[in-house]
Order: C-alpha cells, then sequence, then structure tokens
C-alpha cells in the first residue's frame, strides 16, 4: 500500500497572519504556535516481516529512540531484527500512532491478497481432513472404509472415480478428505506455501503402536500446526494394546483427552468398519470448534491438489475450494498458468455446473499443468488472467535461476542481527541415546535472542523426506554416524539445504553454540565427493580385505577421507590406503568405472556397504 505523502503545495499556502510589526518583534515569531501534525499522519503501516529499522521510518523517529523505547517496554532488540506485529501495536500505541496492516493490491500476488467478508456472508464450511501414520498400519484400508460406506449407503449414484479428494456425508454435514500420496507431497505442498488440511487424523496400529513413519507424521501435522485425531486402528486384532499406543503417543506429547490432554483418540478398525462413524462424528465435533466458516457469494479462491496432463483432455488439474463459488466458464489464475472452467466434475464422476467452499472438483480448460500446491483464484477478464499469469511465470523464472544462499549456520550466525532468531534442525542418528543426549544438551545452551528448536528426529540414514521437512520449516539437517545417500545429497543441494555430519554431539554443539553467538568462523569443511559401492570383498594375506567396488557416483580420490556405511550407519572412519584400477595404482576414479580398494587399518568390508569418500575443504 502506497503510504501517504502531505500535499506540500496546500502547506505553502498557510500563511502566518501578517502583522506590520512582524519583522521586528522578535517574541511574535517565538509566539507562533507549531503545525499541528495532521491525524493522517498518525497511521503506520504494518508489514509481514517488518524491521525495527522500518518502522522507525514509518514512524518518523530516530532508531535509536524506537530501540530505546523497546528496551523501556523490556523488549531487547536490534535495528535490523524483526518486530511482531503485537510489539509494533505495543510501541505505536506508546506515541499516539494508530497501527494499520499492509493491504496488498498488487493481483500478481493474489494468494497474499486478504479479503474481508462480512460476517452475514459468511456459512459453514466442510473440515478438509488428511490421513496419515505409518506404512501398513491402515490408511489406505481406512480411506477406502469411509469412501465405500457412503458408496453402500446410496448416496454414490455412479462409479467413484479417484481424484485425490472426496466428501463424506454424516449428520447431513459434509467432511471432505484429502487422498494423499504421503508425507512427502503433504509436505511440498506446505513448502510451497499451501495450507490446505484443517485436521489430521493419525493413523495407529493397536498392535505394532508408535513406529518411526508415525512420528514422522506427528512431526509434518506440528510443522503445519493443523489439529490432529488419533485412530487407534485393528483393534479387533490378537495382540492389540490400545493403552501402550496411549502411553507411548504421550510421550511423544499427543496427550489423550481422557487422560487430561486435548486430543481426541477413536478406537476403530478399518477392516471391519468398527468404530468409523465414531471418527466421522469426532471429526465434525472438532471442526464444529475450530469454526471453519467462508463466503459462497464470491469469486473462487482454492488450491490445487494434483495435476496432470491427460492425453484426450489435456491438462486436467483436482481443485479444493477454499471460499467462493467455482462455476462452469469462470476464468482463472492457477499458479503461473492460466484459463477457463470448460468443464468441471466432482469426485463421484458427475459433471457439475457449480462447487462450494470445502469441495474439490476436477477442472478442465487449463493452458498448462500446474503444480500441487499452486494457488487459485477466479478473475473478471481474459486480458487480466493472461498479463497476471505472465508476470508469475516471469518472477517464477527469476526466483528459480537466482543465486539463492541456503540456509547454513554461517548464514544463521550473519542473520542473527536480521530477521532470523530461530535456528531450526532435524536430527538423524546411529541410535536413539545420541539423539536425547543432544536434545538434553540443546536446552542447556541459553543464548539471549537466539533459540534452538529441533523440528524432528529420526534413527537412520538421512533420507529425501527428511529434506523435504527441512526445506519447509527452513532447517538444518544434523546428523550423527549416518551415512547420506548420492541422490538425498543432490536433492539437498537443489533444494539449498545444508546437511551436516558429525562423529560426535558435542562438535555439533559447538558450532551451534558459536553460530548463536555469531562468532561461527570454521576453516575447514567436509564435502563429498564421490560414492562407492562395494561389488565383492578379497581376503588376501599380509594386504587385508581388498573390496572390488562399483563408483555409482562422482569421483573416488586416494588422498581422499571416507565413511563406511552400513545399512544406513557409519561403521567406520578412515583412509584409503590403496586405490587400483585393474593392477595399476590409480589417484582417482571416475563414475561407472570399478576399482580395487583397501583401507588403512580396517578389513571389515561386506558386500552392499557403500563408502563415501570426501575431501576437506578450506572456507
Amino acid at each position: 500500500m502506497a503510504k501517504y505523502i502531505p500535499n506540500k503545495k496546500s502547506n505553502k499556502k498557510k500563511k502566518p497572519i501578517q502583522n506590520s510589526n512582524f519583522k521586528n518583534n522578535k517574541n511574535e515569531v517565538n509566539q507562533i504556535k507549531p503545525k499541528v501534525e495532521d491525524p493522517i499522519d498518525k497511521i503506520v503501516t504494518y508489514k509481514i516481516g517488518m524491521s525495527v529499522a522500518e518502522l522507525a521510518v514509518e514512524m518518523r523517529k530516530p532508531v535509536a529512540e524506537i530501540i530505546k523505547k523497546l528496551m523501556f517496554m523490556r523488549i531487547m532488540t536490534t535495528q535490523t531484527q524483526e518486530i511482531s506485529r503485537e510489539n509494533a501495536e505495543l510501541l505505536t500505541m506508546e506515541y499516539g500512532y494508530e497501527i494499520q496492516n499492509e493491504v496488498i493490491t498488487d493481483l500478481v500476488r493474489f494468494e497474499e491478497i486478504e479479503v474481508t467478508d462480512d460476517p452475514k456472508d459468511l456459512e459453514d464450511r466442510p473440515a478438509v481432513v488428511t490421513i496419515m501414520g505409518h506404512v501398513d498400519h491402515g490408511k489406505t484400508t481406512l480411506l477406502d472404509n469411509i469412501r465405500n460406506s457412503r458408496v453402500v449407503a446410496g448416496e454414490a449414484g455412479g462409479i467413484t472415480q479417484h481424484i485425490g479428494a472426496y466428501q463424506v456425508i454424516r449428520n447431513e454435514k459434509a467432511i471432505t478428505f484429502i487422498d494423499t500420496p504421503g508425507h512427502a507431497a503433504f509436505t511440498e505442498m506446505r513448502a510451497r506455501g499451501a495450507r490446505i488440511t484443517d485436521i489430521v487424523v493419525l493413523v495407529v496400529a493397536a498392535d505394532d503402536g508408535v513406529m518411526p513413519q508415525t512420528r514422522e507424521a506427528i512431526d509434518h501435522a506440528r510443522a503445519s500446526k493443523c489439529s490432529i485425531i488419533v485412530a487407534v486402528n485393528k483393534i479387533d486384532k490378537v495382540g492389540a494394546n490400545p493403552d501402550r499406543v496411549k502411553q507411548e503417543l504421550a510421550d511423544l506429547g499427543i496427550l489423550p483427552d481422557d487422560w487430561g490432554g486435548e486430543i481426541p483418540f477413536c478406537n476403530v478398525s478399518a477392516l471391519k468398519g468398527t468404530g468409523i462413524n465414531e471418527l466421522l462424528d469426532t471429526i465434525q465435533i472438532v471442526s464444529e470448534m475450530l469454526e471453519l466458516r467462508a463466503n459462497p457469494n464470491r469469486f473462487a479462491d482454492g488450491t490445487v491438489i494434483e495435476a496432470k496432463l491427460d492425453k484426450g483432455r489435456g491438462p486436467v488439474a483436482t481443485i479444493l475450494v477454499n471460499n467462493g463459488t467455482l462455476k462452469t466458464s469462470d476464468l482463472f489464475v492457477v499458479g503461473s498458468t492460466y484459463g477457463k472452467v470448460r468443464k468441471m466434475t466432482n469426485d463421484l464422476g458427475e459433471e457439475i455446473e457449480a462447487a462450494v467452499p470445502g469441495s474439490a472438483v476436477v477442472i478442465i480448460g487449463l493452458n498448462d499443468v500446474p503444480k500441487a500446491g499452486d494457488p487459485f483464484r477466479v478473475f473478471d477478464s481474459e486480458k487480466k488472467i493472461r498479463d497476471i499469469a505472465e508476470q508469475r511465470k516471469e518472477k517464477e523464472f527469476d526466483e528459480k535461476h537466482q543465486n539463492k544462499q541456503p540456509l547454513t549456520l554461517e548464514e544463521f550466525f550473519k542473520q542473527q542481527e536480521g530477521n532470523l532468531k530461530q535456528l531450526q534442525l532435524v536430527i538423524k542418528a546411529d541410535v536413539q541415546g545420541s539423539i536425547e543426549a543432544f536434545r538434553g544438551a540443546i536446552n542447556k545452551i541459553i543464548v539471549e535472542g537466539a533459540k534452538v528448536e529441533i523440528v524432528r528426529t529420526g534413527v537412520g540414514a538421512v533420507t529425501d523426506t527428511d529434506v523435504l521437512l527441512a526445506e519447509a520449516s527452513k532447517a538444518i539437517i544434523i546428523g550423527f554416524g549416518v551415512g547420506t545417500p548420492a541422490s538425498v545429497r543432490n536433492l539437498a543441494f537443489e533444494k539449498g539445504i545444508e546437511i551436516r555430519t558429525y562423529r560426535v554431539i558435542y562438535e555439533a554443539l559447538d558450532d551451534i553454540e558459536a553460530a548463536m553467538k555469531g562468532m561461527l568462523d570454521p576453516e575447514f569443511e567436509e564435502q563429498v565427493v564421490g560414492e562407492v559401492e562395494v561389488r565383492e570383498t578379497y581376503a588376501v594375506s599380509r594386504i587385508g580385505t581388498i573390496a572390488g567396488c562399483m563408483v555409482t557416483n562422482g569421483v573416488v580420490q586416494r588422498d581422499g577421507l571416507i565413511k563406511l556405511v552400513r545399512n544406513g550407519i557409519v561403521v567406520h572412519e578412515g583412509k584409503i590406503s590403496t586405490l587400483k584400477r585393474f593392477k595399476d595404482d590409480v589417484k582417482e576414479v571416475r563414475q561407472g568405472f570399478e576399482c580395487g580398494i583397501t583401507l588403512e587399518g580396517y578389513n571389515d568390508i561386506k558386500i552392499g556397504d557403500v563408502m563415501e569418500i570426501s575431501t576437506m575443504k578450506e572456507v
């Protein structure tokens, strides 16, 4: 929003009262009252991410005075540090200013534009639910059971088609279920700014209890700030123990409501259909508490759930309508593409003319295939949608090709005087004990103005899911005694995510504490340059074990350092003793070639082991 600038010409016309002795009478000059500040000058526009210095400019006050005033209010900050909306409001009240949020009018940023609806126009909308949990704990069976119960009840009227979402009617009210292909897709959408889910149903098998992907699902649900409902599945199986599940989840901070917590628990059997109605009732109770409302009487906006190129129909997208009503022939922009709704079908395969808030529909009529998580909005002219889509495409291209600085520990300490106050970490270790020790040690580090938050933890090698979660949470990945596959390193490089590996937790603690204090100044850093897979081993007397290897990524250098990784865990770190290509000693072997490797002082090499080769790069 453009800042109001007083009309200077109008000020010049205001002359002081003329007096015959004015020029000679100094007392008259001293008695002239200063101009009363225009009331409109007392309005301050607050922008998201605004720094203290920027607020000082808005208030036309020296930044030193603003910092001093904040100190008196017991708010310790620097001029480049971000100031929250609440603190800015307290500060402006001290000076008698009125604060207002920035009003975005640029249609290219349409997903940021807030439309204020009259409360009289708002109506209840269905809750949007995502089901998550560990593999084989019954997510798909539960989804199928809920979907089939609707068909059996005679509400289908046709063949159900898979569109990535479907609705169920319970007590004459609808619930929308999003059928995401996995946690990674859920995170990818969130990383792109999409907030599509209101409630996450966490499925946990009563006979298995909490498993690695259960913890992962909890991390994703918490990071997206969704309400959580736990469905304890397979209660009909021998060995089922719902109380054990409650205890394990309580240890992770998911406290059941009947134990004094806030998380509803439902016992279900997805296979037999037991407890499904109770689960749907619980979802409706939680959605009522969330007071989900929308205005159906305006242009529609929403989010892409799925998109693909169909040979017969062209680009096809599944849209979740967040607000407004989407109609046939509406002109829209979605991401950096645009189009006109030629045809619209619901999850039953029925062609419909209008889609209300909270419903998911398949639309045809796009000029290109959008991405999952892209924002969607209807506009009133074809020229407008073309111009907006073109500008968004150019902006997307510029952002993709500009040199973005990834978030690293070095960047963190550089930004300590800037907007960044919280360091997010994803922790992977060889054993759970390392994670607990690290978590305990992190809590003892107290640095004013800086805070560390652990987004998720896990045992085993760094995975693609960790990288996607780190991207969505702007986190750094820390590994203790674990390996990182080449494909994961490549994904991390592409996403700009830093992966740091350490031998012991104290090295990591020293680096993080130094970064929090703004003193991090590493001289060398480890850089992975290659990866080999052990295909065969040969035991030779007086030499030891020779590993017959294939270079699967990068290059193996004779003077490089190696990490021997077995089942995702680092079992040995050391140096290469000999590197041979056939019978010849060589300095390096590149990707796609075979080689023989022996390690200094280590012979316990097995077929299937992976060796990560790295060098120490001076910074």
